[in-house]
């Protein structure tokens, strides 16, 4: 059987419906890659933060939207991420990450900005960085956050998560006093659910930074502050179950935050609504780049173009346009300094990058409404003569979807501007395709997209 006969098959006898809490869960390890966090952040603080719920008596409903505003808290991360290196010239994936260990106090703050700004850049540079920083620090940071929380909310929204999850992650950086980004809200101001979110996200980076107790510490340090204090000792009682940190450190984590009940009381996910979550989380790919804005819709209509013109079903088509919405997941794991560099990539920058096809597969693979997709997002930088990458399939090995997929992602990516040139006219771009068909791309699929193409452009004109 063919790589290409056993994917469609794998797509036509899988379940019809998903379970909301499990496909989340799964995607969420994507939001954990572009925040720098060990894999299962936003699982762990599902838990942490449901049972403080749980302690709190909230309502089912409630308890229900606490749960997805923490699996999803961070929908909005990747769109910070290009400021974030232009500001600081910093990886933004590191900054981020040992950013939110500090104490959260100010002279704290300003020591990790002159020891993170402009590490690898001249002298002269990071003096201007830095003089930027210190003059306009309050603004940087108002705006970082408002842009990534105002995406993280409006993606939700397309998501049908309700206002209360939206305004739950518009408002995950307020703190208790007032101090807090980007309305600088103040105690019954803020949303519970954002408090929430935000103590249990500090207490499992704090927890897996240095244990239970530091995370205890940090709680009780700021309560009062960035806390409210009734949210600090809903925690302290909450986590004087035995079950709460063995739990949180066991490796069945995830199938007890998916066994939880606003888990099971969730309505199950169609064929629609999972288009739906495709869509959004291809917007929080394309996010982590301006060079990419709007790049996983460009290969998705281009994919779909080309498996039309091969005549490919709808079924499958559609199935096929969720794996060119999803094949760039891994890039949330490449540092901005890479993606958006001008000059060539060094070596380990280059690696860096060949490792984000197979970071894209891991992560499908973890969810079951995606997996089967997963080997085609995988194989999207493989060529027929077998130098692409992550695996160096060739030839027959390489399935009929992804040879699609390769297509139009490197037509996208030549027709479109990129950080070290402008982008190529059309006819350019196809000649660069023509010029490696059957070496690196299949011809068909190149045929294809023209064709495609010159009924697009048919179509344009006589509209």
């Amino acid at each position: 059987m063919s790589t290409s006969l056993y994917l469609t098959q794998a797509a036509a006898i899988r379940p019809r419906t998903f379970k909301l809490a499990e496909l989340l869960g799964a995607l969420s390890y994507a939001l954990d890659l572009t925040e720098g966090q060990p894999a299962g952040h936003c699982i762990r603080c599902c838990w942490i933060g449901t049972r403080i719920g749980e302690t709190l008596g909230l309502s089912d409903d409630e308890l229900r939207d606490l749960y997805f505003t923490l699996l999803l808290k961070d929908l909005g991360c990747s769109s910070n991420a290009a400021r974030i290196c232009e500001l600081y010239l910093a990886d933004d994936i590191s900054f981020k990450r040992d950013f939110k260990t500090i104490d959260g106090s100010l002279s704290s703050a300003l020591r990790f900005v002159f020891a993170k700004t402009g590490l690898e850049s001249g002298l002269s540079e990071r003096i201007r960085a830095i003089v930027n920083i210190l003059q306009n620090g309050g603004e940087i940071s108002r705006s970082l956050i408002e842009t990534r929380c105002h995406r993280g909310a409006d993606i939700a929204a397309r998501m049908r998560f309700s206002k209360r999850v939206q305004d739950g992650i518009l408002s995950l950086d307020e703190h208790w006093d007032g101090s807090g980004k980007p309305e600088g809200l103040k105690a019954d101001a803020i949303p519970q659910i954002s408090g929430i979110a935000l103590l249990s996200q500090v207490i499992d980076i704090f927890h897996t930074e240095n244990g239970d107790a530091a995370a205890l510490g940090e709680a009780r340090a700021r309560a009062g502050d960035w806390f409210d204090p009734a949210l600090v000792e809903a925690f302290l009682k909450a986590q004087s179950d035995p079950e709460f940190w063995t739990v949180l450190k066991s490796a069945d984590i995830e199938a007890r935050v998916f066994a939880m009940k606003p888990a099971r009381i969730s309505e199950p996910v169609d064929e629609d609504y999972l288009d739906d979550i495709a869509a959004a989380f291809s917007d929080v790919v394309d996010a982590k780049s301006p060079f990419t804005a709007d790049h996983s819709n460009r290969v998705t209509l281009y994919t779909d173009m080309i498996a039309e013109e091969m005549g490919l079903d709808q079924a499958h088509r559609r199935w096929l346009r969720r794996a060119a919405l999803l094949h760039d997941l891994g890039k949330l794991g490449v540092s901005n300094q890479v993606l958006d560099k001008p000059g060539k990539p060094d070596e380990e920058e280059w690696n860096s990058i060949k490792r984000h096809p197979a970071e894209s597969e891991a992560i499908l693979l973890r969810v079951h409404a995606f997996r089967d997709i997963a080997p085609v997002a995988a194989a999207h930088h493989e060529r027929l003569d077998g130098k692409g990458y992550p695996y160096g399939l060739k030839g027959e090995e390489i399935c009929l979807e992804a040879r699609i997929l390769t297509v139009a992602d490197v037509f996208d990516a030549l027709s479109a501007d990129r950080p070290y040139r402008a982008a190529m006219p059309v006819a350019r771009a196809l000649a660069i395709l023509d010029a490696d068909a059957g070496v690196a791309f299949d011809p068909n699929c190149i045929a294809a997209l023209k064709t495609g193409l010159a009924k697009l452009n048919a179509e344009v004109a006589a509209a």
